[in-house]
């Protein structure tokens, strides 16, 4: 039920972080995985060493905020890989992290871009093939920013919890077409994105306040979340929004 062998996935920004972490879980499971980015040389690199759990890997430079370049990463990907059978999409960033008041249009535009528009334009781009293949699998790295607010990165808070939405929107209209749509929320994780958002000494006293289990979260700790939204075992689910964060929304 969880073998993903023969499958193709696409995963934005799944050159290390959170994105990395699915990229070699679902090669582990077998899928062959397309990672893309703005950063070229990182994908390839990362590729390399995909190919290591003996499937395909396959590098794309792109932007996912400019539809021009979605719509050439998803035929390139048809082009050298056959098909596309789960997207990811993880590509995100954190922002200006500046109040509000100190925010400039251009500092939430670079945000919603990137993270919500971006989600947007790949996912619009991917169903049309998975349409012509009869299914497939959407999963978009949300946030519990989705759900509580964090100072100072307004612009990614509402990103995310718009991203929740949008995934419920497309799961609604995607069902049709045998597409499951489903979110990841990640709490705390520890990430290059995280690493540059706040000092050490600063994750230490969120963490500490407010994660039960007492650390942060490591990449490779959504691999069996993200092969289980990918697998035919959840042909019956769609519209969820999956949690994990060590129990952050409970505390």
């Amino acid at each position: 039920m969880f073998d993903l062998t023969g499958r193709v996935a696409v995963i934005t920004g799944g050159y290390d972080g959170i994105g990395r972490g699915i990229a070699d879980g679902l090669a582990e499971a077998g899928s062959d995985i397309v990672i893309c980015s703005r950063n070229y040389k990182r994908c390839a690199e990362a590729c390399t060493e995909i190919e290591d759990f003996g499937v395909r890997a396959f590098p794309i430079e792109c932007d996912i905020s400019r539809a021009d370049q979605v719509e050439n990463l998803i035929s390139e990907t048809i082009k050298k890989m056959g098909k596309l059978n789960i997207l990811v999409n993880n590509a995100g960033v954190s922002g200006s992290e500046k109040p509000i008041l100190e925010m400039s249009d251009e500092d939430w535009d670079d945000v919603l871009d990137v993270n919500l528009k971006g989600s947007f334009l790949c996912a619009r781009a991917a169903v049309k093939e998975m349409i012509k293949q009869g299914g497939g699998k959407i999963i978009n790295v949300s946030s519990i920013t989705a759900f509580v607010a964090m100072e100072n990165v307004s612009a990614y808070c509402a990103s995310k919890g718009g991203l929740v939405q949008l995934t419920k929107a497309m799961a609604l209209e995607f069902a049709k077409y045998n597409v499951q749509v489903n979110a990841l929320c990640p709490g705390y994780f520890l990430t290059p994105m995280s690493r540059g958002l706040y000092r050490p000494e600063m994750w230490n006293k969120i963490v500490h306040r407010n994660v039960p289990v007492g650390r942060m979260g490591k990449p490779e700790e959504l691999k069996g979340t993200a092969i289980y939204l990918a697998s035919s075992a959840t042909d019956f689910m769609t519209g969820a929004c999956i949690v994990i964060d060590g129990g952050h929304l409970i505390s």
